[in-house]
């Protein structure tokens, strides 16, 4: 019995029109990056496992996809190691490469590889996919394509400004109005972590609390003092749990907490340099929201945090992310390069689109006019006229088998042709072109120019 086809959890097969939808978000967000002067680079589908392995996490790291080595792997594995089962040692034995993970980390690793080919600052776009071991849920998957934007090699908080304008241009582009582009600042969750004694458990701290629109206000805590965080600490952070108010009143709160952590003060400075370019600037469609509670569990990020939710009554994740890393590129060995950057969720926006409808509805890429295919000859003679129309820009073809007419019209409909021709043998005798359009099922007979210009 022949084996059911079937594709991995988390990854899907597009259709033609779905391909249609995801180029034209792709040509939607393309288009905005280079309007704000960004450039093109690719990197590999993999990287060397150490390129990726301790930069996302210790979460992260558990979500990286590793690849085997080729031939005989376990054959290097002394039996003593293997008799182990730890998973750990044996893994950095049979896999020195993996998927990547994201964009950002390769970034990095590029801008150290080719320091001395670029000019700084350097902003660069990326549109890849990238890959991660996760659950696979609505919204989420194991297959997945980034749109990124970075600026390596400026501290400007300009920077950031510009950024929250990318994102509220693209998604005003894309007809997608009311996003919420919530931002924090690494510095602020650092001085939190200070004024409650949990300095050295920043990450633990961070990631919890990360967690807090998923699983709710007790649950965060419960899992902060299963990390060592003191009691004493939690209570501390109660006052973030309720803050509310809009950008300034915030910040006077966040003032009072942290008077008396130097590096919390200097988020909160950066924060309101960002919140004051914007106001100046204004945004299309998008909303600036602080978010004190945004952690983004990542290692890498030292100021300033992004991440963008769909408009509200829409059910779904984030739909972009990003930050300020200022030592992501040290890891490299390159030292005292800044970076700042922001990713797009493809996929993510691409639901959230359908969920809307607001897909416009001349996207879908399909031929414009079909020749009805009566026999060889007049297959050559409109080949003939097909080729002419191509020149001219114009998307046809011919049906490929003599099948009888009423199936070739079916295809057409069935494809959303709009247009079909018959050149049959008393229109090749007559030098003309019967013209039928499918949607009203008018039919005609032209001349060759005369059609033309109906297809222009």
């Amino acid at each position: 019995m022949a084996q059911k086809p079937s594709i991995p959890k988390g990854t899907r097969d597009f259709n033609p029109e779905e391909v249609s939808k995801r180029n034209y978000i792709f040509n939607t967000i393309r288009t905005q990056f280079e309007i704000f002067g960004f450039q093109p680079i690719e990197t590999p589908s993999f990287e060397n496992s150490d390129t990726l392995m301790g930069k996302y996490g210790e979460e992260g790291d558990r979500l990286i996809f590793k690849i085997l080595n080729s031939g005989d792997y376990l054959s290097k594995i002394n039996d003593d190691l293997y008799q182990t089962k730890d998973s750990n040692q044996i893994t950095s034995s049979i896999s020195e490469k993996a998927l990547r993970y994201d964009l950002t980390v390769p970034f990095a690793r590029y801008v150290v590889q080719h320091q001395n080919e670029i000019d700084f600052p350097f902003k660069r776009y990326q549109i890849q996919p990238v890959w991660r071991a996760d659950r696979p849920q609505k919204g989420r998957f194991r297959e997945f394509y980034q749109c990124d934007a970075d600026v390596v090699g400026s501290n400007s908080l300009w920077q950031e400004v510009e950024f929250v304008q990318l994102y509220d241009a693209v998604f005003s582009a894309l007809g997608l109005n009311g996003v919420t582009i919530k931002i924090n600042n690494r510095k602020i969750l650092s001085g939190i972590a200070e004024v409650i004694g949990a300095q050295d458990k920043l990450i633990d701290f961070t990631v919890a609390l990360d967690k807090l629109d998923k699983i709710g206000e007790e649950k965060v805590k419960s899992e902060m003092s299963c990390k060592g965080i003191p009691q004493s600490g939690i209570d501390k952070l109660q006052p973030l749990f309720s803050l509310q108010g809009d950008f300034g009143s915030q910040i006077k709160e966040l003032k009072s907490i942290l008077n008396a952590s130097e590096e919390g003060q200097k988020g909160i400075e950066e924060l309101e340099f960002i919140n004051q370019g914007i106001e100046t600037l204004g945004l299309k469609t998008a909303k600036l929201q602080l978010d004190v509670t945004l952690a983004r569990g990542l290692n890498y990020y030292t100021g300033a945090i992004f991440e963008v939710s769909a408009p509200e009554g829409v059910n779904m994740g984030s739909i972009g992310g990003g930050g300020r890393y200022d030592d992501l590129t040290g890891i490299f060995g390159l030292k005292d390069m800044s970076g700042v950057g922001i990713s797009f969720g493809l996929d993510r926006i691409a639901l959230v689109l359908e969920d809307l409808n607001l897909f416009p509805e001349t996207i879908s890429t399909t031929v414009k006019v079909l020749f009805i295919n009566f026999g060889d000859a007049e297959a050559m003679a409109s080949l003939k006229a097909i080729k002419q129309l191509r020149e001219h820009g114009i998307s046809a073809e011919l049906f490929p088998d003599h099948k009888k007419t009423i199936k070739q019209f079916n295809y057409a409909n069935k494809r959303n042709i709009p247009y079909v021709v018959l050149l049959g043998e008393s229109e090749m005798n007559a030098n003309t072109f019967t013209f039928k359009n499918m949607k009203t099922g008018d039919q005609e007979s032209l001349s060759f120019d005369t059609m033309l210009k109906r297809l222009q």
